[in-house]
Parts: structure tokens; C-alpha cells; sequence
């Protein structure tokens, strides 16, 4: 049994060494990232003038690129049966990508800063969640992966205030909080070399690792194709920044209401874990798509900036009611060697319907009504509850 397997029921409250360390990792990572997140597309469109249909572009291809990766780095994490070299080196990639947006002065290189970050995400993010499933326990995985995303978003939170700081520091140096935001990435990449350990596994042979689709457990299949469906509606959050400054809000007062919503994103994310190693996944998701498409209704009718500041931290509840959630229950329906193909599979396919979301979005914004983007969100948010209303009974885990 592995050391870092806990046995004792005490133990069930502790929260294990790896995914402690791997939560304050990612709390630096996400500091560096969302100082630099809700300020891009302001960036872009304000003080490099691109229409909003490039920032889709831009998001689409930065996402889609991250989430193909996944599967590739996923299935290779399983092959050598290693995650710390996939996890360290993505790591790397993001915290670098910073330098680059820095010395930006036309999109396509803020482009391929977008593109580094994103790949940097698509390296690490099956392995590191595939790590987080060998460190802990089934009883407490709901948990260890709620502690896991309350810390990435704590650092969520203090990313954006963080810039808004310097920005008034600075004089509204938008360059310079590109350039700051590489350290607090730096140093995460030094806590995850020095406090993560991995123990040494054996090598999988290929044929013992090659994932058949027809021995796939079929409620794999289902919850897949459930996400796929919503991941159509379902646009970077960047178009929610665009729609607070489109209602009227300031550059400042846009970031504070972001932060309001990554607060409230950190608050519950634990809790739904919780919830889940009690009740369930199935119903904590359906709940979480619900809340997504009410919340994106609301940002399509509202004519006032008032409602941002209510309609935000609802999308904080939403994320933290299925982001760490859903991956908590697809480590229940795969076997444990193959969770990194399969986090893979998974993440690739939302990346690749994130693509094709963002275009659509921006394109909708620009030649239609910037309403529209969040009505379709919100139908096709519905649809993916339905369905899993419908077919939850066919979903069962193999453990």
C-alpha cells in the first residue's frame, strides 16, 4: 500500500500531504494568472484596439490548445506512470507566458502568450489531477479535490485585487502587472519541485494500457457526452468581463466585481466536495447547471451594471458545484491507472467544444447582439440538466 494512503478514520479529516502541497502550488500559480486574466481582453481591446470577435479567437484557440494536450499528456502520464515531471514542466510554461504578454504590442503575440499558458495548462492538468487521485482516498476524494480548487481559487481572488492594486500604484501600467505576475508563479513552481513527492510506480506496457472505447464504462460515455453538450454553450469568462464593462463598468470596478465572484467560487468549493462524498455527484452537477443557466439568462436580459454584483457569485456557486466536482466523479468511473487518459479524453473534448463556443460567442456579440452569447449558454445549460436528469440512472461507478 502507498505511503500516502491514509487507513486510519481519524485520518479522514486530514487532508493529504500531496494535495496540500498541490493546492498552495496551484494558490501561487492562480495569483500569477488571474492578475493577468481579467485584464486580457481589456488589454485587448482597449489599449491594442481588436474587436471583440478576436478576443473569442484568441480564447477559443488558447483553451481548445490546453485541453487537446490533455489527452496526449494524460495518456503519457499513465504510460511511464510518472505525473510530477508533466505537472512541474506545464507549470514552467504558464509561469513564462507572463514575460511574453508583457513585451505584447500587437494580439498575435498576445496570442502566443495565451498559447504558452494554455499549453503550459494542457501539460500538467490530467497528470496533477491524476496525482490527486493516487493521494487520497475514495471516502475523502470529493474533498481532497474541493481543498484542492478552494486554494486555486483563493488565489483567484487575490489575483485580481492583487492588480487592481498595482494598476493604481502605477498608473494603470498594464504591462507592468504582466511582468509582476511572474513571480508569484515562480515561486509555486519551486513549492511543487521541493514538497510534492511521487512514489516510484512501474512502467505500464502499452497493450495494458490501451483504453478501448467499446470497454469503456458506459457511464463515461454518458457523463461525456452530457458535458459536450453544455461545453457548447459555454464561452470563456471573458465575454463576462466584456458584459460588465459593456453595462457600464470601469476597468477597476469590472475586476472587483471578477474578485466577488472568485470569493464566493473559494467559499463553496470545499463544501460541494463535501456534498458530494455525501450525496453524490449527479445531483450536485445537475444543481451546478442549473445555477449556470440561470446565471447566464439574467446576464442576457440585464440592462444595469447594478446586477453583475448579484449575478457573479452565482457564477461562483456554479463553478464551485462542478469544476472540482466533475473530476471527483469521473476518478469513480475509470480504474485508477488509466484516470490521467482519462481526465485526457475528457478535458480534450471540452476543450475542442470551448473552441467552437468562444467563436461562436464572439461572432454572435459582433453581428448580432451581445445579448445572445448568454441565451444560448443558458438553453444549452438546461438541456445538459435535462439529460442528466433523464439518464442518471444509467450512471454507475465501477468502484
Amino acid at each position: 500500500m502507498p505511503s500516502y494512503k491514509i487507513s486510519k478514520p481519524e485520518d479522514n479529516f486530514r487532508i493529504p500531504r500531496n494535495v496540500f502541497a498541490m493546492g498552495w502550488v496551484s494558490f501561487f500559480n492562480d495569483l500569477a494568472s488571474e492578475m493577468v486574466y481579467p485584464v486580457v481582453p481589456i488589454f485587448l481591446t482597449s489599449f491594442l484596439g481588436v474587436p471583440v470577435a478576436i478576443v473569442g479567437f484568441i480564447e477559443g484557440i488558447a483553451e481548445s490548445t490546453s485541453s487537446i494536450l490533455k489527452v496526449f499528456s494524460g495518456w503519457l502520464s499513465d504510460r511511464f506512470q510518472k505525473r510530477k515531471p508533466f505537472v512541474v514542466s506545464g507549470y514552467i510554461l504558464s509561469t513564462f507566458s507572463k514575460i511574453i504578454l508583457g513585451l505584447s504590442y500587437v494580439w498575435p503575440s498576445v496570442l502566443t502568450a495565451r498559447f504558452l499558458d494554455r499549453f503550459g495548462k494542457g501539460i500538467r492538468t490530467s497528470a496533477r489531477d491524476s496525482l490527486i487521485t493516487e493521494s487520497s482516498p475514495e471516502n475523502i476524494r470529493g474533498k481532497s479535490f474541493g481543498f484542492h480548487r478552494a486554494l486555486d481559487t483563493l488565489g483567484a481572488v487575490l489575483g485580481p485585487l492583487a492588480a487592481i492594486l498595482f494598476l493604481a500604484i502605477f498608473n494603470n501600467n498594464i504591462r507592468l502587472i504582466f511582468f509582476i505576475a511572474f513571480i508569484p508563479g515562480f515561486i509555486g513552481i519551486i513549492l511543487l519541485i521541493i514538497f510534492v513527492r511521487e512514489k516510484r510506480k512501474k512502467a505500464i506496457s502499452f497493450s495494458d494500457l490501451k483504453l478501448r472505447w467499446r470497454d469503456v464504462n458506459p457511464s463515461f460515455k454518458i457523463f461525456l457526452f452530457i458535458s459536450i453538450i453544455f461545453s457548447i454553450g459555454n464561452s470563456s469568462d471573458a465575454f463576462l468581463i466584456l458584459r460588465a464593462q459593456n453595462l457600464g463598468m470601469t476597468i477597476k470596478i469590472t475586476i472587483f466585481a471578477y474578485v466577488l465572484f472568485n470569493i464566493t467560487y473559494a467559499l463553496f468549493s470545499i463544501p460541494a466536495g463535501i456534498i458530494v462524498d455525501k450525496i453524490g455527484a449527479k445531483r450536485v452537477l445537475i444543481i451546478g447547471f442549473v445555477v449556470f443557466g440561470f446565471v447566464y439568462f439574467l446576464l442576457g436580459l440585464i440592462n444595469k451594471s447594478l446586477f453583475i454584483w448579484f449575478l457573479f457569485p452565482f457564477y461562483g456557486i456554479y463553478m464551485a458545484l462542478t469544476e472540482g466536482v466533475g473530476k471527483a466523479y469521473i476518478s469513480l468511473l475509470v480504474p485508477q491507472k488509466k484516470s490521467g487518459t482519462a481526465f485526457g479524453i475528457y478535458q480534450t473534448s471540452i476543450g475542442i467544444c470551448s473552441f467552437f463556443s468562444s467563436i461562436i460567442a464572439g461572432v454572435m456579440w459582433n453581428y448580432i447582439n451581445v445579448r445572445v452569447p448568454f441565451f444560448f449558454g443558458s438553453v444549452t445549460a438546461i438541456i445538459t440538466a435535462v439529460l442528466f436528469i433523464v439518464l442518471g440512472n444509467r450512471l454507475k461507478t465501477i468502484r
